[in-house]
């Protein structure tokens, strides 16, 4: 869903406004909704696809623009967690999970109309990292304030630190590829934090005292924080690389 807290190069997003985002599987995605795809049968890839593509074309020939669609999907994403910090958890899932559809959309129409930009990446990946921020201010809010929900300030501090991780997630690529390291790499990017929080909200909402959106929150945390060490590993081993061979260079 970057950006020097964006990533301008290639951003971690499920869409793509820019041509380094064409030919992604035929869905016209990135290559982290792609490691998602993988694990999602044929059959529901061709089922999703089959109903949106007739979409695609309708909102290419609407003349919707990606921006305008980066931008609804924004507002779904905020009305999500005003959702879940209502206390509306199912609600919260379901709008969380629609954005997430949005954001496919506005890729496939981005790559068909030819309307890629580098102004549209920056705006995509700004939004994404917004969109990451206020998901989990609702999701505390609703921590703080819904009567008997267990473990309120561990899960509360955990909303706090998976804010700080997911702009960290996309930080460490944004700065590693301004470097031109490659840093594509992580086990839990936007996508795998949509779906993750998305489905369970949205089938079981927020379980009895909190204890699944809780559960939620931590595994979120924890995974975004693995990234955090593998992106850190990966960029100190090539950059590490990349100076010895500078290093050999300047002596020859």
């Amino acid at each position: 869903m970057d950006v020097s807290l964006l990533e301008t190069s290639a951003p971690v997003r499920f869409s793509a406004h820019s041509p380094a985002h064409q030919g992604s599987l035929t869905l016209g995605t990135t290559e982290v909704w792609r490691n998602v795809a993988e694990l999602v049968p044929s059959v529901i890839q061709r089922g999703y696809f089959g109903v949106t593509t007739p979409l695609v074309r309708l909102l290419l020939r609407s003349g919707v623009t990606p921006n305008t669609l980066t931008t609804v999907g924004m507002v779904v994403v905020v009305v999500s967690a005003v959702a879940y910090g209502l206390g509306a958890i199912h609600w919260g899932g379901i709008l969380l999970l629609v954005s997430g559809i949005i954001d496919t959309l506005d890729g496939q129409v981005a790559r068909q109309s030819a309307l890629t930009s580098k102004f549209g990446a920056f705006y995509d990946s700004t939004l994404d990292r917004v969109g990451d921020g206020v998901t989990f201010i609702g999701i505390a809010a609703y921590l703080t304030y819904a009567p008997g929900v267990h473990l309120r300030e561990v899960s509360v501090i955990a909303c706090m630190v998976a804010i700080v991780a997911a702009l960290l997630v996309s930080y460490m690529r944004a700065r590693a590829e301004g470097l031109g390291i490659n840093c594509s790499v992580g086990i839990f990017q936007r996508a795998e934090r949509i779906i993750l929080l998305g489905i369970p909200t949205a089938l079981v909402g927020g379980g009895k005292n909190g204890v699944v959106i809780t559960a939620l929150v931590i595994i979120l945390t924890v995974l975004s924080l693995v990234t955090v060490v593998q992106r850190f590993a990966h960029v100190r081993r090539e950059a590490t690389t990349l100076d010895l061979q500078s290093r050999g260079t300047q002596r020859g």
